[in-house]
This record gives structure tokens, sequence and C-alpha cells, in this order.
């Protein structure tokens, strides 16, 4: 990713994700926002992008964590929220098996309480063990967790997939995580 893009994403991760506020951006319930809103707005805070490349951030994202509306109007992002929105997403049937990738130091508190969305509305889990490293890998020496989403389907939990190749689920308690040979 390029250097203008991968901030522009950062920044746009940080407004529609966390702080719309910070530059009196308006989000309606499900989290879409005016993108010409959107860019009169940054452009009065400094930060200054063109509708062409929130285009790109979004088309060339291979998380997929933004998303256009069907009129070319607004932006949201697809997941990863600390603040509240409805998505409208639909419960799925995940995989048996999905990933989850953090940092060796955080282990004792998820045998402890699981893993929970520790301040997002989600926890976010993968389908592969190379894109759970990747976000292992930004916190410290990073663990790839297994996660059994079969059994936590089939146990009531409720599973949503957004962006690409991202589930989300409110929590994982512990009895669903498997660590076994997965400490990279």
């Amino acid at each position: 990713m390029n250097y203008q893009r991968k901030k522009i994403s950062k920044y746009l991760s940080y407004i529609l994700r966390h702080h719309p506020q910070k530059i009196d951006l308006h989000l309606n319930k499900g989290g879409w926002a005016s993108i010409d809103e959107l860019i009169n707005k940054s452009q009065k805070q400094g930060m200054h992008f063109k509708r062409e490349m929130i285009e790109e951030v979004v088309e060339k994202s291979n998380k997929k964590r933004f998303e256009i509306s069907d009129d070319d109007k607004m932006i949201r992002a697809s997941y990863g929220h600390s603040i509240p929105v409805d998505l409208d997403l639909n419960p799925q049937q995940p995989p048996e098996l999905l990933y989850h990738g953090t940092a060796k130091r955080f282990l004792d508190s998820i045998k402890d309480k699981g893993l929970i969305g520790k301040g997002r509305n989600f926890v976010h889990l993968s389908i592969d063990k190379n894109s759970a490293f990747t976000v292992g890998n930004r916190h410290g020496k990073p663990v790839i967790l297994t996660i059994y989403a079969g059994k936590m389907y089939n146990d009531g939990f409720r599973f949503y997939c957004t962006g690409k190749n991202i589930w989300l689920v409110e929590k994982v308690p512990w009895k669903y995580i498997d660590l076994n040979n997965n400490l990279a």
C-alpha cells in the first residue's frame, strides 16, 4: 500500500470507527456519513484528499474495511467500531474453525476472561492463520488462537461475516479457544 493511501485509510478508520466528533461529522445509525461532508470537514482540520482517493482506499483494501453506498454518496467502516452503530448484519453460520491473532502478553487475561471486544463492539476473527498472525504481530510476540466457531455457533453464539474474510462475534469464552501449536 502506498504511503498516501495508508495514511488516508488510517484516518478514515479513526474517524469512521471511533471519533467522528473530532471533525464534527454526522454518522447515521448505520454508521454512514456523507462523503462530501467527510471531505469538507477533513479539509477544515488539515487533512486533504479527494473523492478518488477515498474510492481507491475502499477498492484496494484487502480487508474491505470500508464500503460506499449504492448511490455513491455515503461511506462507512464495515467493522471495527468502538461507537454504537447498527451495521444491519445478518447472523451466519461460520466455518468450523476461525483464528484470532494477539500478543503472547495477553494470554493470561484471555484465559481468565476469554476474548472480549475491549472497546470495540465485536471480537474480530480471521478465516486463515496468516491474517491472524499479521494482526497479532502488531501487538508484540504473536500468538494465533484457534477458535471453535462451529461449536460456538451450535451452542447459540451469533456470528456475522463482514469485510473480506472477517468474522465478528460479541465474545469468545476460553472453552472455545485452542492454543496448541499456535505459538508463532
